[in-house]
């Protein structure tokens, strides 16, 4: 048995995080007693963070706004986030070396997965946001077989964009401003599956747009999980179109993070009805 090893999330806001229920859950499952906490890290602070880390440490989920400063602050780098630019996930080796992982791509694919009929082949999709997790989805979409992606946003480029991803992965990326226009409606009317990545209420004002202009075939997922269902996945839902809960996503990202602190694959039941529990 691995001794007690300790392990926490990292962000700013991190009081609703639900990490901690999730890789309590996968340690028991385990037979592992390990600790697990919610940090609060202001932005800026990760590397000061990082350098009071000692040998009990096993590692680090990282969230906003961290993502970004948790690749460039790593020894190495998993070669699948170096390709999204963004890591959630730094596991600490007995040598003090930090390793950067993206779980977030794992968790998007396997959460449309559980879903999708089994002869599901997505090709085209329409991302809303355009930042951390929306560099995650255009990966995680590429894994199952789509590569052709338009992206809704108020701004496009800049560091950490989807245009760089797009670029890394070599697949077609088309730029579309917020709004509800013809060009949003064509793109949506094309798309076997639609991720919104925006925070909760962000995505509200489009929601009866975007349910309306998606094909009764497509597939959605929301990152959302509190509140649920989120407005978006309501009116997605009142149209008669399948919806992954962003709660799923969650989970198999947890789920794959377990498994890297720990050397071992955690139950996966055990912790999706911890987390279910916790959601009510």
């Amino acid at each position: 048995m691995l001794s007690r090893m300790r392990a926490a999330v990292v962000g700013d806001p991190i009081a609703h995080s639900l990490s901690p229920v999730l890789h309590l859950a996968g340690y028991a499952s385990l037979g592992l007693d390990w600790d697990y906490q919610r940090c609060r890290v202001p932005e800026g602070q990760l590397g000061e963070f990082l350098g009071g880390l000692d040998a009990s440490w096993a590692g680090l989920s990282v969230t906003m706004p961290h993502k970004g400063a948790a690749l460039a602050a790593a020894d190495s780098v998993d070669p699948l986030a170096q390709a999204v630019g963004v890591a959630n996930t730094l596991v600490r080796h007995a040598s003090g070396h930090l390793t950067a992982f993206n779980t977030d791509v794992a968790g998007i694919a396997a959460a449309l997965r559980e879903v999708a009929p089994s002869s599901w082949q997505p090709r085209r999709s329409v991302i809303l946001g355009n930042r951390a997790t929306a560099c995650s989805a255009m990966a995680a979409l590429g894994e199952l077989g789509c590569t052709s992606h338009s992206v809704i946003a108020r701004r496009h480029g800049g560091p950490g964009s989807t245009t760089l991803v797009a670029h890394a992965l070599g697949v077609d990326h088309r730029p579309l401003l917020w709004r509800q226009d013809e060009f949003t409606a064509a793109a949506l009317r094309e798309a076997d599956v639609v991720i919104s990545t925006v925070p909760a209420g962000v995505a509200d004002p489009l929601a009866q747009f975007v349910a309306a202009n998606a094909p009764a075939h497509a597939l959605l997922l929301d990152v959302v999980y509190h509140p649920w269902p989120s407005p978006l996945t309501a009116a997605w839902h009142s149209s008669g179109k399948t919806a992954a809960p962003g709660w799923l996503m969650l989970l198999h990202q947890a789920v794959d993070q377990v498994r890297l602190f720990t050397g071992h694959q955690p139950d996966v039941d055990a912790m999706r009805a911890a987390l279910a529990g916790a959601l009510g």
